[in-house]
C-alpha cells in the first residue's frame, strides 16, 4: 500500500484482485478491516528491526557515505501528524482551542522522528510518540535511548531546532559521545548576547553556497552556557541571495541571518561545514515530513489506535527507505536524469492494477 501510495486501505482492499497478491501471499488479501486491526496488535519493535536490516545492508554496501568533511549527522524534529475534535484514543494528546466564543478540546498525535544525513539520500531510521504529560524533548531523549543501542555509529552529530537548543539534550549527547548541534535564538539570553558582543564588525570568511553569499563569523569556547557540561561554539552566518520578483520580473535581494550552537570544534568541523550542515538540518522537513504527508499518506489515520498509528508510520518510514534505496542504488544515472521518482512511484502502481484479473464494474448512469 505504502510502496504503491495507494493512499487508505480501502484502496489497498480494491486491488485484491490482482494476480500479485495470490502470487505473493499465497491466497486471498485481508481486508481492510482486518489490516487495520492486525496492525493494532503487532510489536512495533518487530518493524523496527527491519529498518535496522535496512540500514545494516545499506552500510555493508556502501550506499550510505558521510557528509562533508567525513561526519555523520542525524537529525531530530517533532511532527504532529493529525487533529481531530471528534475522534480520540488512549494515545491522544489533549489541547484546549478557542472556536469563536467558545473553547474546544482537540485530540491530536505528535512524534519525534531521528532522520540520518547521507551523502546520497536522507535516510529515516526511527520514531517515537509522546505520551501524555511529556514534552518533546522527553520522546526526543526516549528515541535516542533506542537509536544509540541499535544504531551506535551510525552518526557523529546529532542536530536540531531551536526548541533542542535546550541544555537536557546537549548534556545527553555529549555524555553519550557525540556532538550537538542547535539552532540559536535569543531564549538563550547570556550565550546569545554573549556571542554577538564578540562578534567583529568583518566577518571571518566569506564564501558562496550555491546562488548564495555568506558572511560568516566562528567563535569557539562559550562557557557563558553554564548549564552545559562543555564549552560551546557559536557560528553566525548573514546570507545574501537575489530573487526575481513573478509579479514584475525586478531583482530583489534577501537578507536572512542564522546562529548557530553546537560542541563540534574547529579542528573536525570547518566553518564552511558547520553552515552548510545548519542548512542539511531542513533535510527533516522538506524531503521527510513533507515527502511522507504529501506523497505517501504518512499522516492519514489508517486505525485510531495508537500502536496501529505507530506501526502504520514506521512501515512509511520503511517504505520510504526502500523506495529511496532503489531509486539511488538500482536505477542507472541516465534513468534518474529521465525519470523523477514521482514517475517511478506511479510505475509501481500502475504495475500492481495492471495485474488485476477481472475490471470493475461499470456503475450504471
Amino acid at each position: 500500500m505504502f510502496l504503491s501510495r495507494l493512499g487508505s486501505l480501502n484502496a489497498l482492499e480494491q486491488s485484491s484482485s490482482s494476480g500479485f497478491w495470490r502470487s505473493w501471499l499465497g491466497g486471498r488479501m485481508p481486508s481492510a478491516d482486518t489490516v487495520g486491526r492486525v496492525c493494532a496488535k503487532i510489536e512495533p519493535d518487530d518493524v523496527r528491526a527491519v529498518q535496522c536490516r535496512v540500514y545494516s545492508r545499506l552500510q555493508r554496501m556502501k550506499g550510505l557515505p558521510p557528509l562533508a568533511g567525513g561526519l555523520r549527522a542525524a537529525v531530530l524534529d517533532g511532527h504532529e501528524s493529525h487533529a481531530s475534535y471528534l475522534r480520540t484514543c488512549d494515545g491522544c494528546l489533549q489541547r484546549t482551542i478557542k472556536v469563536g466564543e467558545g473553547k474546544r478540546t482537540q485530540y491530536y498525535h505528535r512524534q519525534v522522528t531521528l532522520m540520518l544525513l547521507t551523502g546520497r539520500f536522507p535516510l529515516p531510521l526511527d520514531a517515537e510518540p509522546i505520551r501524555r504529560g511529556e514534552d518533546e524533548m522527553a520522546a526526543a531523549l526516549r528515541l535516542l535511548d533506542r537509536v544509540l543501542v541499535s544504531y551506535p555509529r551510525a552518526f557523529d552529530l546529532v542536530m536540531g531546532d531551536a526548541y533542542y537548543a535546550d541544555s537536557r539534550f546537549f548534556n545527553y549527547v555529549i555524555r553519550r559521545g557525540k556532538d550537538a548541534m542547535a539552532v540559536l535564538k535569543d531564549e538563550r539570553r547570556d550565550l546569545w548576547e554573549d556571542a554577538h558582543s564578540l562578534f567583529e564588525p568583518e566577518p571571518s570568511a566569506v564564501f558562496w553556497r550555491g546562488g548564495t553569499r555568506c558572511h560568516c563569523w566562528d567563535i569557539a569556547g562559550f562557557t557563558t552556557w553554564t548549564q552545559v557540561t562543555k564549552p560551546v561554539r557559536v557560528v553566525r552566518s548573514v546570507e545574501r541571495r537575489v530573487v526575481r520578483r513573478q509579479l514584475d520580473d525586478e531583482d530583489e535581494e534577501i537578507t536572512s541571518e542564522w546562529v548557530w550552537v553546537t560542541t563540534l570544534p574547529p579542528a573536525r568541523a570547518t566553518l564552511r561545514t558547520i553552515v552548510t550542515f545548519g542548512h542539511w538540518r531542513w533535510a527533516i522537513e522538506n524531503q521527510g515530513f513533507n515527502e511522507l504527508t504529501n506523497r505517501w499518506h504518512a499522516d492519514h489515520v489508517y486505525k485510531h489506535d495508537p500502536t496501529a498509528i505507530l506501526v502504520f508510520y514506521l512501515l512509511a518510514l520503511l517504505c520510504l527507505t526502500v523506495f529511496l534505496a532503489f531509486y539511488h542504488r538500482n536505477l542507472k544515472p541516465v534513468m534518474r536524469e529521465r525519470y523523477t521518482m514521482q514517475h517511478i512511484a506511479r510505475l509501481i502502481v500502475a504495475e500492481l492494477l495492471s495485474c488485476c484479473s477481472r475490471s470493475p464494474p461499470i456503475p450504471s448512469c
